[in-house]
């Protein structure tokens, strides 16, 4: 069973959105303390989390930009959701703080020699991490959708599709329609994925990436997973 793992490590400040909390990763306590119950002498390690629930590779719910009363929360999505079948399509030709157009999806689909089926995820590899982590680019530099070709994945009935960056739009108001898209359409979206180029050119497979049950969770991080069958 040929697992990928496509998550990004969660570490200590790591980059994230200046609106969004930073992690905060601390020892709550260590080896080094000795405990002893009933007179058995023993130590155990326990790290403490501080973090939003959109840091690292995460998932947005419903409720993350819909204000509407019954909009559901991460906590409410179906387990259905996050195992799915699955495509890439390659983008990594467009260049940094580009946008990506319906012309170039078509195209990347029919470079793929996949069709995106109702209920896919689609992972857009658009080599983002690769030139961009480790640098301030990392926040800003990405090539993102536009509210045409968001609206374009949505027709095809897609669940949700991914993307390597903090935001699948351009920063400003492309990234704010983008999500609007996604409200308005029904279906969602992941940010900050990795390794998707090892899933270029191969075919169909299965993505995995189920959320954390946070009630009323507006997000939440993800361990994604392509599993290539066969």
């Amino acid at each position: 069973m040929p697992l990928i793992d496509l998550s990004r490590e969660i570490t200590h400040k790591m980059p994230r959105l200046p609106n969004h909390p930073m992690v905060i990763i601390a020892p709550f306590s260590t080896h080094e303390e000795k405990r002893e119950v009933d007179g058995y002498t023993f130590s155990s390690a326990v790290m403490s989390l501080n973090m939003g629930d959109h840091s690292g590779t995460h998932v947005d719910a419903p409720l993350h930009f819909d204000e509407r009363p019954g909009a559901r929360g991460i906590d409410e999505m179906p387990l259905e959701d996050f195992f799915t079948e699955a495509v890439c399509l390659d983008l990594s030709h467009k260049p940094l703080r580009s946008e990506i157009s319906v012309e170039d999806l078509e195209a990347a689909e029919r470079a793929a020699g996949v069709e995106i089926r109702r209920g896919d995820t689609v992972l857009l590899h658009m080599d983002h991490y690769r030139r961009t982590w480790g640098t301030e680019g990392y926040i800003t530099d990405f090539p993102g959708l536009t509210k045409a070709s968001a609206t374009w994945l949505g027709q095809k009935g897609i669940r949700m599709f991914g993307v390597e960056a903090v935001s699948p739009g351009r920063p400003g108001r492309a990234n704010f329609e983008v999500h609007h898209v996604c409200r308005d359409m029904g279906f969602t979206h992941i940010e900050g994925l990795v390794n998707l180029d090892r899933l270029v050119g191969r075919g169909r497979f299965r993505f995995i990436g189920f959320p954390l049950k946070i009630k009323g969770g507006s997000g939440s991080p993800i361990r994604a997973v392509a599993w290539i069958e066969g």
